[in-house]
């Protein structure tokens, strides 16, 4: 089997770990990596014995698979020149800009048959990955992801930085459309909200609660799913996972016992999952686990419960 040849566009924080995952793996060649800054692409890439650019248009051609992980803002322009050049695209969330962007680069990926996928992260996390044959149909879902302040991610607001992560998870949950979203937030250290809830009503009458801040004192990544037949918690960030069902017999007279099952589930490596997941779809023909719809769907939610918060 020939090596993937595969490049990360944007090496900062995040892109410096895609990167150092394509030169980790086998059978895949980090033939570069880009970034405005010249002497911020040569230290990653002389740390993982690449090529750096410090422009995209140079590895078109030169590569069969990228990451794009820069600002937000730029994703489209990247993100379309490498898939109109027929070359399978991992975008960092969330996807564009625009729903109109995104219908593009969905459209593009269709018609020259890449693999486009988005980087939600979080489906990738073993709490979630555990509760594949748990859940069902949920009725209420309550989500809270809050993280101390850092610059890095302050192009968006935090419904765009944090909450999209559970909009997406809450969807694919789901499996339902929108139907009204209520919701308020707050800038405290920037001009987007800073914190933000959201009420969001699906057609198949399940809510959801959504909270996310990057304004709190400490970092907490959960979330609690309540279904007729159990209750679960999820705990993204230690990953840990807690079902309460009913168990045999009855704790009081026409009370049922109560089965609890709580599994920790060890170190894992989210973003080598994603990666490796993203490189066998390309290899195997099939549709990424997070495609280009999951991560359209999720930034109209995102982009709705702005407009309810006010802004337009």
């Amino acid at each position: 089997m020939s090596a993937l040849r595969t490049a990360v566009i944007g090496v900062g924080y995040l892109g410096n770990f895609h990167a150092q995952k394509y030169a980790a793996l086998p059978d895949v060649e980090l033939v570069g990596v880009v970034d405005s800054d010249p002497g911020r692409a040569a230290q990653v890439a002389t740390a993982l014995g690449t090529t750096p650019y410090s422009n995209h248009h140079e590895l078109i051609g030169r590569v069969d698979a990228v990451s794009v992980v820069v600002p937000t803002q730029f994703h489209h322009a990247v993100a379309r020149d490498f898939l109109a050049a027929g070359v399978h695209v991992l975008i960092e969330k969330p996807i564009t800009v625009t729903i109109a962007e995104a219908d593009e680069l969905i459209a593009i990926a269709d018609e020259k048959k890449v693999v486009f996928q988005v980087g939600h992260l979080e489906r990738f996390n073993p709490a979630l990955v555990a509760l594949d044959d748990v859940l069902t149909a949920p009725l209420f879902i309550e989500s809270v992801r809050i993280a101390p302040f850092k610059p890095r991610g302050t192009d968006v607001n935090v419904v765009l930085d944090l909450m999209i992560h559970d909009i997406d998870i809450i969807q694919h949950i789901v499996g339902s459309p929108v139907e009204r979203i209520d919701a308020i937030g707050a800038p405290v250290f920037t001009g987007e909200e800073d914190i933000a809830n959201a009420r969001i009503l699906f057609a198949s009458g399940c809510v959801a609660n959504v909270t996310a801040s990057r304004i709190s004192l400490k970092s907490e990544r959960k979330m609690r799913i309540f279904q007729r037949d159990a209750y679960i918690t999820l705990d993204f960030q230690n990953r840990k996972v807690l079902v309460a069902k009913k168990g045999s017999g009855e704790l009081f007279p026409g009370v049922p016992n109560v089965k609890v099952d709580e599994r920790e589930l060890g170190e894992a490596d989210a973003l080598k999952s994603e990666i490796e997941s993203f490189i066998a779809a390309i290899r195997e023909g099939h549709q990424p686990q997070v495609s280009g719809r999951d991560g359209r769907m999720a930034l109209e939610t995102a982009l709705k419960i702005n407009t309810a918060l006010g802004r337009r």
